[in-house]
C-alpha cells in the first residue's frame, strides 16, 4: 500500500456537532470503501480516542485531548499530526504550511454550514470564534476547502480569498438509514400522535413553520430548539395559533429515535434559508418522506425536484397539500432525490480531489 489518505477524526472522543460527528465517521466508511487500488485511509485523532471504524490501516493517536488540540492547530501548532494526505471532515485541522510539490504534502478541509459568519448569533460565542480563526489558517494552508453545496460555495468566496479552492462534495444520510422496526413504540414512548409534521429551522423562522402546522391541522415536532428556548419556541407556537399541547420539542435524539420520529411524520419542513447542510431533509428523502422548504440557494440545490420548494408566504399552502393530496406524489419524489447522496460517493469524489491536487 503506497497511498494513505489520513483523515482527522475530531470528534472521535468529544463530540462537539452531532452531525458533524457521524459525517467523519461516515465519509471514512466511504473513503474506506472506494479507495483506489494501492490507496488505503489512515486516522488521526486526538488524545483518548478509541476508533473502531473496519478497514482502517492505522490510527495516529496525538498527545493531546480534543480542546487542547484544536487550540494548536488553531495556533498553526502540528502537535505531531504528520505530512502526507489530510483530509478534514470539518475546520478542525493541521493547517500549517506543507509543500504540495516536493513533498506531495495535501490538506483539505469541510465546511459543513456558514452560520459564524451569517448568523454568528445562533451559535456559542466561542464556537463562532473558533471557525472563523480555522478558515483564516484555511485561506493561507488549505489546499482545498469542501462544501456541500453550490450555492455555499458561491458564498464562500465572497467571504474569505480561496479563489479555485473551492470544491463541492455533498453529505448524505448514514449508512443503513431506516425506519426501525420498533419505530412505532419508539414514537409512543416520545409520545407523538398519529398525524404529525417535523419542523427544522432556527427560532426565529421556526413561527412560519408553526402557522402551516396549524393551518394544516397536524401537530409540530421540532428536533432541537434552534437558537431559541423551548419557551420562547411555545410562545411563538402560541402566537400563531398552535396550542402548546399540539407542540412537541425534542432536542437530540439517537439515530434510531431520530429515524422513527422522521419515518412517522406527515412531511418534514425546513423554514430556515441558512447557507447549512440539511441533514434532516437529506434523512427524510431518504426514508421517502415528503418535503416542504422554504426557497433558498441550498434547498434548491439540495431538494431541487424532489419536494416541494416555495416562498416563505406559500408554505402554509405547500404544506397542506404535502399531508393531503399530494402526499404520495412528494414521497415518491423526495425518495428518488435522496439517490443522488451518498457516502460512496462523497468518498469517490474525495479520492479523485486528492488525485487532482
Amino acid at each position: 500500500m503506497t497511498v494513505q489518505l489520513r483523515v482527522v477524526l475530531g470528534q472521535a472522543v468529544h463530540v462537539v456537532d452531532p452531525d458533524e460527528a457521524r459525517a467523519e465517521r461516515a465519509l471514512t466508511a466511504g473513503l474506506i470503501k472506494t479507495a483506489p487500488r494501492g490507496c488505503g485511509v489512515s486516522a488521526i485523532v486526538p488524545s483518548g480516542a478509541d476508533v473502531d471504524i473496519p478497514g482502517l490501516h492505522d490510527v495516529r493517536i496525538l498527545p493531546l485531548p480534543r480542546r487542547e488540540l484544536a487550540a494548536a492547530w488553531q495556533m498553526g501548532i502540528a502537535a505531531g499530526a504528520g505530512g502526507g494526505l489530510i483530509h478534514a471532515a470539518g475546520l478542525m485541522a493541521p493547517l500549517t504550511r506543507h509543500d504540495r510539490v516536493h513533498d506531495h504534502d495535501q490538506t483539505t478541509v469541510t465546511l459543513w454550514d456558514l452560520r459564524a459568519w451569517e448568523n454568528p448569533a445562533a451559535l456559542p460565542k466561542a464556537s463562532v470564534m473558533s471557525q472563523r480563526a480555522m478558515l483564516k489558517r484555511a485561506v493561507k494552508h488549505a489546499d482545498a476547502v469542501v462544501v456541500p453545496s453550490h450555492a455555499m460555495a458561491s458564498r464562500l468566496g465572497e467571504i474569505a480569498a480561496l479563489g479555485d479552492r473551492i470544491r463541492v462534495i455533498a453529505g448524505a444520510a448514514p449508512f443503513g438509514w431506516r425506519v426501525p422496526e420498533n419505530g412505532s413504540a419508539l414514537r409512543t414512548k416520545l409520545q407523538l400522535p398519529e398525524r404529525y409534521v417535523v419542523l427544522t429551522g432556527d427560532a426565529e423562522s421556526l413561527a412560519s413553520g408553526f402557522r402551516a402546522a396549524a393551518n394544516a391541522d397536524v401537530d409540530a415536532v421540532v428536533l432541537g430548539e434552534g437558537d431559541g428556548s423551548e419557551q420562547v419556541l411555545r410562545d411563538a407556537a402560541a402566537a400563531v395559533g398552535l396550542p402548546g399541547g399540539r407542540l412537541h420539542i425534542h432536542g437530540h435524539l439517537e439515530d434510531e429515535a431520530r429515524a422513527a420520529v422522521l419515518g412517522g411524520a406527515r412531511a418534514v419542513v425546513a423554514t430556515s434559508a441558512a447557507r447549512a447542510w440539511p441533514w434532516r431533509l437529506i434523512e427524510a428523502m431518504e426514508l421517502g418522506v415528503p418535503i416542504v422548504a422554504v426557497e433558498s440557494g441550498v434547498h434548491g440545490d439540495v431538494i431541487a425536484d424532489g419536494g416541494a420548494v416555495v416562498e416563505a408566504g406559500a408554505l402554509d399552502a405547500a404544506l397542506v397539500d404535502a399531508v393531503g393530496s399530494g402526499h404520495e406524489r412528494l414521497r415518491v419524489l423526495g425518495a428518488d432525490r435522496a439517490r443522488a447522496f451518498s457516502w460512496m460517493s462523497s468518498g469517490e469524489r474525495l479520492w479523485a480531489l486528492h488525485a487532482e491536487l
